[in-house]
């Protein structure tokens, strides 16, 4: 599969999908949005891909939308803008809820869409020099690709209003300390850590990891009741799965799990 503005790389079973327009920072033009849902769509239904890794080609991840295509199309930007957020936001959905670990590597810059998308991710981890920064209202703009739905579950309601509000840039340390990002990391550091990380949960229970996303995903709006109800079924039929036969077996036996040939369930999204 060949892509003008993405690259994807497969290496141990794992996707490292690069934003591939570092001469406009990365910036989402319809073509990256476009390319973005066709990759997220084959890594969450290639069986060989057990988890994916998203980061930005040179020094930023992604400063957002792509400012220059909306002066392009002014006489029809609204058109053009629900265009782009429905390749982006199917995009979104389908990296959120495969059924395999989805890991975020912060490399830069992360600004407006670029920002929200980057903070999609099941683990985020970024740079040193990692700067988190809405802009939309800068230009009389809301928020897209999941800002507003992500940001108030991780920071809170009051502290996203800030974000958006105010537009004030968010460190790396200071998005750690709030609870955006897991861990900073060397700019030089970064990638490697984040691949031999994702190489790790390759070789894991990767539908067991996608259950419990979704379990993760579905706790903010059930009940303590009925989120039970939910454990209780699902780790009846992980117990059953191929994973859970072979995990059990080989905790018994004192061995090694081998999750990665064992397994004859397919990483779809649901």
């Amino acid at each position: 599969m060949k892509y003008q503005c993405i690259e994807l790389i497969t290496e141990n079973h794992v996707g490292i999908i690069t934003l591939n327009r570092p001469e406009a920072g990365n910036a989402i033009n319809v073509d990256l949005a476009k390319e973005l849902l066709e990759v997220a769509i084959h890594c969450s239904e290639n069986e060989e891909i057990r988890a994916v890794v998203l980061t930005g080609s040179g020094d930023k991840f992604s400063v957002g939308g792509d400012l220059k295509s909306f002066v392009k199309e002014r006489d029809e930007v609204g058109s053009h803008l629900k265009i782009v957020t429905s390749y982006f936001h199917q995009a979104i959905s389908h990296f959120v809820r495969m059924n395999k670990p989805y890991i975020v590597a912060i490399n830069g810059i992360a600004a407006g869409g670029g920002m929200s998308l980057a903070c999609t991710g099941d683990l985020i981890y970024a740079s040193e020099n990692t700067r988190l920064v809405a802009a939309y209202n800068k230009i009389g703009l809301t928020p897209d690709g999941a800002g507003s739905y992500f940001l108030p579950r991780m920071i809170g309601v009051k502290r996203a209003m800030e974000l958006f509000y105010l537009n004030r840039p968010l460190s790396a340390a200071e998005a750690k300390e709030w609870g955006i990002i897991n861990e900073v990391l060397p700019k030089e550091e970064l990638l490697p850590f984040v691949i031999d990380l994702a190489k790790q949960l390759a070789n894991g229970p990767t539908s067991a990891f996608g259950a419990t996303k979704k379990l993760l995903l579905l706790s903010q709006q059930e009940t303590l009741e009925s989120q039970m109800t939910l454990e209780s079924l699902t780790i009846a039929e992980r117990a059953s799965s191929f994973e859970g036969k072979e995990g059990i077996a080989a905790f018994l036996e004192k061995r090694e799990a081998n999750f990665n040939t064992v397994s004859k369930e397919v990483s779809r999204p649901r």
